[in-house]
């Protein structure tokens, strides 16, 4: 121990949340992500690290947790409007790409994670009942594939936006579509 890295961290948690998802904006990919990288950026040895989360999938699974709690909270404020809970849902994957690269790729965390279950069920929930004055399944499920598609796309970086662009504006002319009658 030494006086410019000392033994207990002010917040572990929070400090490992951030250096991770600050490691995937930068490296690209959570599979790639590096334990002994995020412990360096969080300022605490690997070996403490490891002690508190037990290894990559358990950190993978506190950011993808953190990533379904800002969903849910992101879905519920834009309230039971289609259109408006879709943009939410684009604009947070454009604000939180690392979060939203994590949650789908179940094989990278542990999906029977307690805390993760009730932060997923509270996001599919929102989800869900902004979706339900659909018809059926099939109109859910295709407005889901619409807004997941396109936050997809955009996270990826394969539509040529104008830079700075808004997400949720670029997005928010495709959305519309799904208010289209048949």
């Amino acid at each position: 121990m030494t006086a410019d890295r000392p033994y207990h961290h002010g917040d572990l948690r929070r400090a490992a949340l951030t250096a991770a998802v600050d490691a995937i904006k930068e490296g690209g990919s959570p599979a790639a992500l590096s334990l002994r990288d995020v412990a360096r950026r969080a300022g605490v040895s690997h070996a403490a690290f490891k002690h508190h989360f037990g290894g990559k999938p358990g950190l993978l699974t506190a950011v993808a947790t953190e990533g379904y709690a800002l969903l849910a909270d992101a879905l519920t404020a834009a309230g039971d409007d289609r259109i408006e809970a879709g943009v939410a849902y684009v604009r947070f994957a454009a604000a939180h790409p690392a979060h939203f690269d994590v949650m789908f790729q179940p094989g990278l965390y542990n999906a029977d994670d307690p805390d993760l279950r009730a932060a997923e069920q509270r996001a599919g929930a929102a989800l869900t009942a902004v979706l339900s004055s659909s018809a059926d399944e099939n109109d859910e499920l295709a407005a889901w594939s619409i807004v997941h598609g396109f936050a997809s796309l955009w996270v990826s970086g394969a539509l040529r936006t104008a830079p700075g662009a808004d997400a949720g504006e670029a997005a928010r002319p495709v959305i519309s579509l799904l208010e289209l009658p048949r």
